[in-house]
């Protein structure tokens, strides 16, 4: 039985650097507001499936439906590696993710993209409010990831303000930082990357309501 060959740590030289690609994020975020943005308006080409993949950036984003990864920045095939979960949370087979883009394409930039009207925000503060844990342990295993970061925010704010649209911005803020802290120190990897000035892994929000994305860092 073999044994899968060891990633590399080492980046392409050929991939912007990770302020070149959050401008790159940032410009089509701008054509998405403006117009809708053109990109992910491609058809399907066959010529897709022999171009391979070079992505300039690696999203961490929520699963919510109103939030698709590359039509709000307005990339299209091959240019964003996109990994989804509810509430952006980081599980090991989530940071494996992240490691495998890195190190297979020398990807440069790691976003962890939280929203605002976050369902999964939201839940976390009621089950933390009420005390009462969800009766789904698979939904449980999810809030109980973002339990930790936002508990103090919960407990110091008066009852009439978890079910505020700006209390649970506020939370989602602290969710999507305790992910990024984790992505930094939570891999060897990564972080030895990423000290080395490789790559560098940044938080950001997307409003609903205004189309817009603004980067943390």
């Amino acid at each position: 039985m073999g044994y899968p060959t060891p990633m590399p740590q080492t980046y392409n030289k050929t991939m912007p650097a990770p302020h070149e690609a959050i401008q790159r994020l940032t410009a089509g975020n701008l054509r998405f507001q403006a117009h809708g943005g053109t990109a992910t308006r491609h058809a399907w080409s066959p010529d897709l499936a022999n171009e391979g993949q070079t992505p300039f950036a690696v999203v961490l984003g929520c699963s919510d439906s109103r939030t698709p990864v590359e039509i709000l920045f307005d990339q299209g095939f091959g240019e964003l590696f996109v990994v989804r979960v509810a509430g952006n949370v980081v599980a090991p087979s989530i940071v494996g993710s992240v490691e495998f883009a890195v190190s297979q394409f020398g990807t440069r930039l790691v976003v962890v993209l939280g929203h605002t009207r976050c369902g999964a925000i939201s839940a976390t503060v009621q089950a933390i409010a009420s005390g009462s844990p969800h009766e789904s342990r698979n939904i449980q295993a999810i809030t109980d990831r973002i339990a930790p970061h936002i508990h103090e925010l919960v407990e110091g704010s008066s009852e009439g303000r978890h079910a505020n649209s700006e209390f649970v911005r506020q939370a989602m803020h602290a969710n999507v930082r305790a992910s990024v802290a984790h992505l930094r120190h939570g891999s060897r990897l990564l972080e030895e990357l990423r000290l080395s000035g490789q790559i560098d892994i940044v938080g950001a929000e997307y409003q609903i309501e205004t189309g817009r994305v603004t980067f943390f860092d």
